[in-house]
């Protein structure tokens, strides 16, 4: 936003804060331009579980001491691992910001990994590889990331393979953080009521003493898509399916462009035309959707549904007609002006929380070295034109180019 103010420290550091008069929460996050797609074949799941043993003792504090440093003020402590970066954050009653800083970069910088934790958090990430390995909706979208990118780290498991997982050690949780830490893409991101001098002060005590550091890690974009098609059975009661490919990239211009289409096809609100096409019109699923996630040097879209195996043929075909009208007919005027309002709603709405709004923040700083405002946005979805969309719908959805995953229920015994 226009009122966002950011600092570089010596080390490379930047810190960027919005100040929100009318809230007494802070939040603020320390996000890491590391991911799980810089990882190598035998580090896969590894920047999870980075993430994971942050929690777990530092040079000053044991785990026990981590967990309630901020819950007993009524804080939390989270954090994530995505394909591109890891994060550590924090939301509190704003006086208690400062101990939330000095916490975040304790477990960002100081972790010690402690071996006896190692072990113990093995087990930990093995159950949670069950359990999305148990929910097909969410195994369906990993597998279907392999596909996609298929022998690209982008095609990795964010929580890796329980075979990587068993055999991570202290030595390689160091060497991955020595191998990909750049203090120049690390950003302590702050939304609060506190102004930027106060909140700078405060950041800059517990992050000025980190050293300076580079890394020499190049990213590789994915080359050579080739779509495919593939079947698996699995012990489930309702055929689920991904349908999508690779697009556009972070800086492509034809970013925000896309994302308003795919938001028509199948973005949240319920009058997307899938939803309105499978569910309302013909009771075939209880949710579909469609998805883009753009990368820095690529992007992804997917669409996702379930259905019961019998009415699985009859809802690619309408996914089928809905991506061939999307090619074939132009937006009306009408049509146009409510996709273009509607996406605006939706990105005003967004911006209402203010700790999502600190994520995105630190992670378009990250990204881009800027952040735009809601209104630079929304000129720019008031310039797209309807010919754009449909050249776009022609590239993305032209249907030789999508790849095919399907999960089927395996087959009755008794049958």
């Amino acid at each position: 936003m226009e009122d966002y103010e950011v600092y570089t420290l010596p080390n490379g550091i930047r810190i960027v804060h919005k100040q929100v008069p009318h809230t007494q929460i802070a939040h603020c996050g320390i996000m890491l331009d590391i991911g799980s797609r810089d990882e190598l074949p035998q580090q896969e799941g590894l920047a999870h579980f980075w993430e994971h043993m942050a929690f777990k003792g530092t040079k000053k504090r044991k785990s026990f001491h981590i967990i309630n440093r901020l819950e007993t003020v009524g804080g939390e402590l989270n954090a994530y691992t995505t394909k591109e970066k890891v994060c550590f954050h924090a939301s509190v009653l704003g006086l208690h910001f400062e101990k939330a800083t000095e916490l975040l970069a304790d477990i960002a910088f100081h972790s010690v990994f402690p071996e006896k934790q190692i072990e113990k958090e093995r087990s930990v990430i093995l159950e949670e590889m069950a359990m999305y390995y148990d929910s097909p909706e969410d195994a369906l979208q990993d597998d279907f990331d392999q596909v996609v990118f298929k022998n690209h780290p982008l095609g990795g498991n964010i929580l890796g393979t329980p075979e990587t997982v068993r055999s991570f050690t202290r030595e390689q949780l160091q060497q991955f953080i020595g191998e990909n830490l750049n203090t120049e893409q690390v950003v302590f991101s702050s939304v609060s009521n506190m102004p930027f001098s106060k909140v700078k002060k405060i950041a800059a005590k517990y992050l000025s003493d980190i050293p300076h550091r580079t890394s020499e890690r190049k990213r590789l974009a994915p080359e050579n898509y080739e779509p495919q098609r593939v079947t698996v059975e699995r012990p489930i009661t309702q055929a689920q399916c991904a349908i999508g490919r690779p697009s556009y990239a972070l800086t492509d211009s034809r970013r925000l462009p896309f994302f308003m289409l795919v938001n028509l096809l199948g973005g949240p609100g319920m009058n997307s035309r899938l939803n309105m096409n499978l569910r309302e019109k013909y009771g075939l699923v209880y949710s579909v959707e469609a998805s883009y996630t753009p990368f820095l040097d690529t992007g992804f879209l997917g669409i996702y549904f379930g259905t019961d195996q019998k009415h699985l043929d009859r809802s690619n075909a309408l996914i089928s007609r809905e991506l061939k009208g999307l090619r074939e007919k132009t937006l009306t005027k009408l049509q146009l002006h409510n996709t273009k309002e509607q996406l605006m709603g939706q990105l005003a709405m967004s911006e209402e929380s203010n700790q999502s709004f600190m994520l995105t923040m630190g992670k378009s700083i990250l990204d881009t070295g800027k952040l735009d405002s809601l209104e630079e946005i929304f000129n720019e979805i008031r310039q797209v034109d309807a010919g754009l969309l449909q050249e776009l719908a022609n590239e993305m959805f032209d249907e030789n180019r999508l790849s095919y995953l399907t999960f089927l229920p395996e087959p009755d015994e008794d049958e």
